[in-house]
């Protein structure tokens, strides 16, 4: 009988060290951990038709337009818009110009963004700018609409301002009250000429965001 409540205690304790001597547990907060990615989105803003292929507005098409025709790849019609997908340095970069037109855009950005599980870190929208004059480049980590229905349309859906915009100056060389036509008018001849270096730099930007990073990208060509 000893023997037997000596072993049994013997056996109790014997757990006992055996449950403090178990590894701890640690659980990830997941809403802590930053997306690893190598895709990004490159959403060139403009409206769809024949009518608009060289309008000021279509820059950002005309810039997802070069670099796919520089690269040898194609665009497909899918969901929401037109689809390139360009591989370079180990990174996927998905061309998107969607067919919404310009005050929906926001429906074609989130519906690639979650389709291809792409971080809002690794988005950059094209899009036109009258503040600046024609050919600057500016691209910033975020900020406000500028007025432009497409990025009023992408804050809105996205509920946010933090997504990379890289704007192309259009300038404002236009008589009071004719925006409309020169936003939606096409280049002149001086700007048809300088266009194809521009669209050069354009598309050097666009592979130096998902090689470089954002940062670099910034110091490298805003301004240029």
């Amino acid at each position: 009988m000893i023997k037997w409540i000596t072993k049994l205690f013997s056996s109790t304790a014997k757990e006992e060290n055996m449950d403090n001597m178990k590894p701890e547990v640690h659980e990830y907060q997941k809403n802590n951990l930053k997306t690893v990615s190598s895709k990004y989105l490159i959403v060139g803003l403009g409206n769809i038709g024949a009518e608009y292929v060289n309008t000021r507005h279509n820059i950002g098409f005309k810039i997802v337009d070069f670099l796919a025709r520089k690269e040898g790849i194609n665009f497909e019609t899918v969901k929401l818009g037109s689809l390139a997908e360009y591989k370079f340095k180990g990174r996927t970069f998905l061309l998107l110009k969607p067919n919404t037109y310009m005050n929906l855009s926001g429906k074609a950005v989130q519906y690639w963004m979650d389709k291809e599980k792409i971080p809002l870190e690794n988005i950059m929208v094209i899009t036109d700018d009258l503040n600046l004059s024609f050919g600057t480049i500016r691209i910033r980590k975020k900020g406000s609409d500028g007025g432009h229905n497409g990025l009023k349309s992408i804050q809105a859906t996205l509920n946010t301002t933090e997504y990379t915009r890289f704007r192309f100056g259009i300038s404002d060389e236009f008589k009071k009250g004719k925006q409309v036509d020169y936003v939606l008018g096409e280049w002149n001849a001086a700007e048809n000429e300088a266009l194809p270096e521009r669209l050069e730099v354009a598309s050097e930007i666009i592979k130096s965001f998902g090689t470089a990073g954002l940062e670099n990208t910034m110091t490298s060509f805003n301004g240029k």
